[in-house]
C-alpha cells in the first residue's frame, strides 16, 4: 500500500509534516504519494471564510504555542508567517507540477520554510521563483505551465478529489479508503498502509 500526503501551504501542521513525512516514509518502507489541494474551497463549503485559527481565537492562540513547541521539538524554526493565512494558490500549482517529479518534495518543503520560518510571501511570483532557480529549474517554463487553464484546473480538480475522499483539513494521510487527519496521526497512516 501507499500513503497519499494530502497538504496545504497555508496549513500550519502540514510544515510539520512536510519536513518529516518523506523520511518517516522511508523508515516504514511505505510508498508516498504528495498531493496538494486547496482548504478555502473546503472552508468554504463549510461556512468558514478564513482559518478556523482566525476564527476562533483561543483555538488560534492554542495553535500557536503548539506549534512552537512542536517545531522547537523536531529542530524546525517557526515564525508566524507576513499575514495568516497566506494564499498558497500559486504555490500549490506549482507543486502539483512536482508531484510527481523528483523536484516536487524539496520544492513543498521550500516553500513552507519561506512561509512558516522565512517569513517570505508565498503569494509573490518573485518567492517562487527564487525557491525554483535554486532547484535548477526553469521558473519561467514552469510557471508558464502553471498558469495554463488546463493545469488550473486540474488543481481544482485535486481538491474535488480531496473532498470527495472526505478530507476536511490538512495536512491528511489517505491509506485506500482509510483517512487519518493531522500531523500526529503520520504514524497511524503508515502503520496502517503496512498491515
Amino acid at each position: 500500500m501507499q500513503v497519499e500526503f494530502w497538504y496545504e501551504f497555508a496549513s500550519t501542521y502540514s510544515y510539520l509534516a512536510a519536513m518529516r513525512v518523506e523520511r518517516a516514509a522511508a523508515e516504514a518502507g511505505v510508498d508516498l504519494v504528495w498531493r496538494p489541494f486547496l482548504l478555502g474551497p473546503i472552508f468554504g463549503a463549510q461556512g468558514w471564510n478564513d482559518s478556523p485559527f482566525n476564527i476562533y481565537p483561543a483555538k488560534g492562540k492554542y495553535m500557536w504555542r503548539d506549534m512552537a513547541r512542536l517545531c522547537a521539538d523536531a529542530g524546525l524554526t517557526l515564525k508566524e508567517p507576513v499575514r495568516f493565512p497566506q494564499n498558497g494558490l500559486k504555490a500549490a500549482r506549482l507543486a502539483l507540477l512536482g508531484q510527481d517529479e523528483a523536484w516536487g518534495p524539496e520544492f513543498t518543503r521550500r516553500i513552507y520554510l519561506a512561509n512558516f520560518a522565512e517569513q517570505k510571501d508565498i503569494s509573490d511570483e518573485a518567492v517562487l521563483a527564487e525557491i525554483l532557480a535554486a532547484l535548477g529549474l526553469d521558473a519561467a517554463a514552469l510557471t508558464a505551465r502553471a498558469n495554463e487553464p488546463a493545469h488550473k484546473e486540474r488543481l481544482k480538480a485535486q481538491t474535488e478529489a480531496a473532498i470527495a475522499k472526505g478530507i476536511f483539513g490538512a495536512p491528511s494521510f489517505v491509506v485506500g479508503d482509510e483517512l487519518f487527519w493531522g500531523n500526529d496521526r503520520l504514524e497511524a497512516a503508515l502503520q496502517w498502509a503496512k498491515r
